[in-house]
């Protein structure tokens, strides 16, 4: 019989592993704040259809539920496709009363072009420099030279709760997961 804290153990080296082998660097094996927790405030640099403005997290959720979504590198292929379908789906998250916003630590540089761009001025993209809000969001990974936004999504409550958090490196599934649970959110609240 294998003991909680065996197997805990265990797989924390066999992900590790599998992340060294992958070539990976992950500062944080286990993804994402948990469902429930607390999301941390923050305010900083943003940037919605080109044009600079100034992002707080408790502002925003005073309008209803955020979704918050980290991202490595604008303008790389994943990040542009992550991006286009937040895009197409912004609509459809605004009529169920939920906000989308874009997050990253790379090339903050560059989130006036990738929100007009790549973001079609359909949701602002948010400026993480040094990753500081990445780290408080457990959505870090270390780049060539530098701390990156691990492609992690949240959904959080107009009460600063994690309603879901979902860390993949592939853009595809995080619409899906992200609309659920607005979804599911807007039927509770009705």
């Amino acid at each position: 019989m294998i003991n909680f804290n065996t197997k805990k153990r265990s797989s924390l080296i066999t992900t590790s592993m599998l992340a060294v082998s992958l070539g990976v660097a992950s500062l944080a094996t286990h993804a994402a704040l948990p469902i429930n927790s607390t999301a941390p405030s923050f305010t900083a640099n943003a940037a919605l259809a080109g044009k600079d403005f100034s992002f707080s997290l408790d502002k925003a959720l005073k309008k209803g539920p955020v979704v918050l979504y980290f991202f490595p590198v604008a303008f790389s292929s994943g990040c542009t496709l992550e991006a286009h379908a937040f895009a197409e789906a912004s609509d459809s998250f605004n009529a169920k009363g939920a906000t989308v916003y874009g997050i990253t630590a790379g090339n903050v540089e560059k989130i006036k072009e990738f929100s007009a761009q790549e973001c079609r001025n359909k949701f602002a993209i948010i400026a993480d420099p040094g990753a500081k809000i990445a780290k408080e969001y457990d959505s870090l990974m270390v780049g060539k030279d530098k701390l990156l936004s691990n492609r992690t999504s949240y959904v959080i409550t107009p009460d600063h709760k994690v309603l879901m958090s979902y860390t993949d490196s592939n853009p595809e599934m995080h619409i899906h997961k992200t609309m659920d649970a607005v979804t599911e959110w807007q039927k509770i609240k009705k």
